[in-house]
């Protein structure tokens, strides 16, 4: 097996597991996402106790990755880069959460809502597309 194919199932099988695992959490359900948000009425916690779980799961492995300077393919190891807030960054996490909060779903589960072809995909994953091109857009601009 060449190494691009090693490279393409590993990322399949990424997306699997993180499609599973949104399943498996509800957290698919964009109805128990605004139940998470919705702190005055009947607020449901399970979204924090799988956010929980995901920073438990995945700060070891971050760790580990700082110590290898090549990933388990023999790639070399690519981290994000800490780099300071800014008023660019704070403004997008905002207009993000704002978007998260009226529409109870977030570009994971969009996916897979559309995969799973339920309604609520067919208005969002446009809107999704049409905000990505505008940022691509935006940042092109200067």
């Amino acid at each position: 097996m060449t190494a691009e194919w090693k490279r393409l199932l590993s990322m399949a099988g990424a997306g699997l597991l993180f499609g599973l695992g949104l399943l498996l959490s509800g957290m698919g359900n964009p109805a128990k996402v605004l139940a998470f948000l919705d702190l005055g009425g009947a607020w449901d916690p399970s979204l924090a106790l799988v956010m929980a779980g995901a920073v438990a799961m995945a700060w070891p492995a971050f760790r580990l990755a700082e110590r290898r300077p090549r990933a388990l393919l023999g790639e070399p190891t690519q981290l994000p880069a800490k780099t300071p807030l800014t008023r660019r960054l704070i403004g997008g996490s905002l207009l993000f959460g704002v978007g998260w909060g009226l529409a109870g779903i977030c570009p994971g589960p969009a996916l897979l809502l559309g995969g799973m072809a339920l309604p609520q995909s067919a208005w969002f994953l446009p809107a999704m597309a049409a905000g990505l091109w505008l940022a691509g857009r935006w940042e092109r601009r200067g």
